[in-house]
């Protein structure tokens, strides 16, 4: 069989319809087949799982946290690691094997609960199991929306499980709906039922995550965050992972060596724990996708600690880091399970061979207003909306990327009407962060909750304003939605508004190629579901 792939789960997969022959993220057609047979074969052990909870026997949290950091494994730019893949098969399939022999009966379970290949078997097998596989086009966009939402889940869930934070129904739910996407039974009714019940989840699990958060670090705070640098050597972090950087400031105090933040890592700097930190000492760069001119530029390691990988340049290869559910081949993965402490001591001792980081810009921004800090500023917004000041908000949470289409949402931001402010969290806050769009009132313009995950927060903010303003419903807020996506943590918080009831959102800069016309066409009857246009037109849609 021709060593080819499909693949379709993020926003900038080839053509709109999907990558085929390597993938535009960097994946080879190898590693992505082997991604389709992890997921597969962690499908089947969610099935197992799941009747193991029916029968009324207990499922340990290492099953939980297996599932969930296989799925993270296969999230856009997290993993690209043939090897570490293939261990994560052979992994689930033991544990598989022993759970089988808990049940009762085997009766009636699908093949991917049963299978346990050789790896000599994976290249063959993983090119038979994946996105294709499923004939009709409808059912086949439902199964990957609802698996795309649930790898977006699993994500922060990963993130709540390093601070020891679980959740058993949300663990439960998620292996429950994982093994439904196997059910031929199902019809397309059912689907759309069960990837909105996935946005049900997804708040509980943003909210697992905040809790764990706010409680092991405290809420944000309003914050300004130096962009420049400084002439000691660095360590620059990113992705998501806030207990990974726990460590890294822990082992990095009294070395000289500092610590600079990197894309999704920036609201870091909002949690007043980190601030007791003097070697933390600034933001580095901008977006993910544009790291290889900026790694190269930042002269120290880089560790990585989830997704938004970008292939490494030889420039920097041998100072990429990895950790958790990433990996790309011929970079260095600090390993570490749950309550453990990892060991930087090699990324430390290798920046203090480095120089510093080149500056590339300087100034700083600022963020902080997560749903604890807008609360307290909440009847300064109120009186400002009720005088007329700020007429509406723009929710632009989201996700950057490096099409030239996405320049739009820079544009947008500068288009804006004077009396409108955005609500953003997640890395598209790149697109306008660093514009000088003002304030209102002494209310900047740009409000920032924080990682993609505090999308959550907008949400809080959205119910509590209806409640202030006495309103029945969600959608009478002066709140209009204009997200930009990229990948699959991107779908979980698309459901989890949904779910929430929010109507109207615009997706762009294209909607996903994983959405069949009738599919598509559920969510623009049912929830108004758009695409974006152009930036004038756009304005008047929204503010007219």
């Amino acid at each position: 069989m021709e060593n080819k792939m499909f693949c379709y789960q993020c926003q900038e997969t080839a053509g709109c319809t999907g990558c085929t022959m390597a993938g535009v993220c960097g994946k080879k057609p190898e590693v992505a087949n082997l991604q389709d047979l992890l997921v597969y074969v962690t499908k089947g052990l969610a099935v197992v799982a799941t009747r193991l909870r029916n029968e009324g026997k207990r499922v340990d949290e290492d099953i939980n946290h297996l599932i969930t950091i296989n799925l993270f494994t296969t999230i856009t730019n997290a993993n690209f690691d043939y090897d570490s893949i293939a261990q994560k098969i052979d992994q689930t399939i033991k544990v598989k094997t022993i759970k089988l022999k808990q049940l009762d009966t085997k009766e009636g379970l699908p093949e991917a609960a049963l299978w346990n290949g050789e790896k000599s078997e994976y290249d063959e097998k993983a090119k038979l199991v994946g996105v294709l596989s499923t004939e009709n086009e409808d059912i086949r966009s439902l199964r990957e929306l609802i698996t795309y939402g649930l790898k977006g889940l699993a994500a922060y869930s990963k993130h709540a499980n390093a601070l020891l934070q679980d959740n058993e129904d949300v663990d439960s739910f998620l292996q429950e709906a994982l093994s439904k996407t196997l059910d031929d039974s199902l019809t397309v009714d059912d689907l759309v039922a069960l990837a909105l019940e996935t946005g049900k989840y997804g708040v509980y699990g943003m909210a697992l995550l905040d809790g764990a958060n706010t409680s092991a670090y405290g809420n944000p705070e309003i914050t300004k965050v130096d962009i420049g640098v400084r002439n000691n050597p660095g360590i620059l972090i990113s992705g998501h992972d806030l207990k990974d950087l726990e460590m890294l400031l822990e082992q990095t105090k009294g070395t000289g060596v500092d610590v600079y933040t990197h894309s999704e890592m920036l609201p870091a700097h909002y949690y007043p724990f980190f601030k007791k930190y003097d070697n933390f000492v600034g933001n580095y760069g901008n977006a993910w996708w544009k790291q290889k001119e900026e790694f190269a530029s930042f002269n120290g390691p880089i560790l990585m600690t989830t997704n938004c990988i970008v292939p490494p340049a030889d420039s920097y290869k041998d100072r990429l880091f990895t950790t958790g559910a990433t990996g790309y081949p011929g970079c260095k993965h600090i390993e570490g399970k749950y309550g453990d402490k990892k060991d930087f001591s090699e990324i430390i001792e290798l920046a203090k061979k480095c120089e510093a980081p080149t500056e590339i810009e300087k100034g700083e921004i600022v963020g902080g207003f997560a749903h604890e800090q807008v609360f307290a500023l909440a009847d300064k917004v109120v009186e400002a909306v009720k005088s007329g000041a700020i007429k509406k908000f723009v929710v632009m949470a989201g996700c950057d990327g490096r099409a030239k289409s996405r320049e739009y949402y820079t544009e947008f931001a500068r288009a804006l009407p004077k009396d409108v402010v955005i609500l953003t969290a997640g890395c598209a806050k790149y697109k306008y962060n660093k514009l000088n769009l003002g304030d209102i009132g002494g209310i900047p313009r740009v409000l920032d909750a924080g990682q993609c995950n505090d999308s959550y927060s907008l949400a809080l903010i959205a119910l509590k304003l209806k409640d202030v303003f006495g309103l029945d419903d969600i959608n009478e807020l002066p709140i209009v939605y204009n997200i930009s996506w990229y990948e699959q943590k991107a779908v979980i918080v698309l459901l989890a508004l949904l779910h929430l009831g929010v109507k109207n959102i615009h997706l762009g800069p294209t909607l996903p190629a994983f959405l069949s016309p009738n599919v598509a066409k559920v969510l623009v009857d049912n929830f108004g579901i758009g695409s974006i246009t152009n930036v004038d037109d756009d304005i008047k849609m929204f503010f007219n």
